[in-house]
C-alpha cells in the first residue's frame, strides 16, 4: 500500500481536489492517502505543525497552496527534505525560483491559472470565497489542470515504487493543460485555452486589490472585477465541455481498483486500460 501525504497550507482551488483526484470513487486498493489541512493559514507556525505527518511514514509528500516561495511553504519543505516532495502552487513562476526548487530535490507543478482570490474584507466574505473557488475549480477541471495533477502524481508514485523516483518539474501552460483533456473539437479546445488565459489574468487583477490599492472603493471594485473575470472564464470553460458533450467526445480517465488509469470517450463506452 503506497502512502501519499498532502499538506495544505492556505488555499488555492487545486487544494480542494488534489488528494481526491487520486481515488475519485474510493475504490483503489494500492494507495493510502492522508491530508493535513490548516485552513486559510500558511505561516511558519502551521508549517512546523505539519511535521506530525512524518510519523505516518509517507513515501511521497505533496505540499499544496498559494505562493510556494513564502516562509510557510518554504519551512514545510525543509521538514521533508528526506522524503520525495512535490509542490503544487500558483507560484513561483520565475525560472530562478523554480531552478532553486529543483536544486533542492523538490518536484513542482506550477499552475499560474489557479489565481489569487480577492482577499480583502472590503469585498470578500465566505459566500464570495466559495463562489470564486467553485468557478476556479470548474476552469481547472474542464481545461485539464486537475488531470495534469492527477497524472503527474500517479506517475511519481509509480516511479518511486519502481525504485527510480521521478518528480515532475512543470510550469504549466494553457496549451499543455488542454492537451491532457484530448479535446476532439478544436473550438472546444480554443474555448478552454481562452478560459485558462482569463483565469491567469485574474491573479494580476486581484493582486492589485490585495497589495497595491489603498482606497476602499478602488479595492472593492478591482476585487469584484477580478471575480467577474473568473466567473466569465468558468462560463467559457463550461461552453467548451458542452461542445464535447454534444458530440459524445468527452475524455474520461478513471482509476481502476489497482490504480491503473483507464480511458473512455463515448458516454456508454466501457473504460479500457490506457
Amino acid at each position: 500500500m503506497f502512502k501519499i501525504g498532502f499538506i495544505k497550507l492556505g488555499n488555492v482551488a487545486s487544494s480542494l481536489v488534489a488528494d481526491l483526484a487520486l481515488d475519485e470513487i474510493a475504490e483503489r486498493t494500492d494507495v493510502e492517502v492522508r491530508s493535513l489541512s490548516f485552513g486559510a493559514k500558511m505561516t511558519v507556525k502551521e508549517a512546523e505543525m505539519s511535521a506530525e505527518l512524518k510519523g505516518w511514514g509517507p513515501q511521497l509528500v505533496v505540499i499544496v497552496g498559494p505562493n510556494a516561495a513564502t516562509p510557510g511553504p518554504t519551512a514545510a519543505r525543509a521538514l521533508y527534505r528526506d522524503v520525495p516532495t512535490i509542490v503544487i502552487s500558483d507560484g513561483p513562476s520565475k525560472k530562478e525560483a523554480r531552478e532553486a526548487l529543483e536544486a533542492e530535490g523538490f518536484g513542482y507543478i506550477i499552475l499560474p491559472f489557479d489565481p489569487l482570490i480577492g482577499a480583502k474584507r472590503e469585498f470578500l466574505d465566505p459566500a464570495e470565497m466559495a463562489l470564486f473557488n467553485s468557478d476556479a475549480l470548474k476552469v481547472l477541471s474542464i481545461c485539464g489542470s486537475v488531470r495534469l495533477v492527477q497524472e503527474e502524481l500517479d506517475g511519481a508514485m509509480a516511479s518511486i515504487i519502481s525504485g527510480a523516483p521521478r518528480l515532475p518539474t512543470i510550469l504549466s501552460s494553457p496549451e499543455g493543460c488542454t492537451d491532457r483533456m484530448a479535446f476532439r473539437n478544436p473550438y472546444a479546445r480554443a474555448k478552454a485555452i481562452g478560459a485558462l488565459h482569463m483565469a491567469q489574468t485574474v491573479a494580476g487583477i486581484d493582486a492589485a486589490a490585495c497589495f497595491r490599492l489603498k482606497e476602499l472603493d478602488r479595492i472593492a471594485l478591482t476585487a469584484a472585477a477580478g471575480h467577474e473575470v473568473m466567473r466569465a472564464a468558468a462560463r467559457l470553460a463550461d461552453e467548451a465541455r458542452e461542445l464535447e458533450k454534444s458530440t459524445d467526445s468527452v475524455s474520461r480517465r478513471p482509476h481502476a481498483r489497482s490504480g491503473a488509469i483507464l480511458a473512455k470517450t463515448g458516454l456508454l463506452d466501457k473504460p479500457e486500460p490506457v
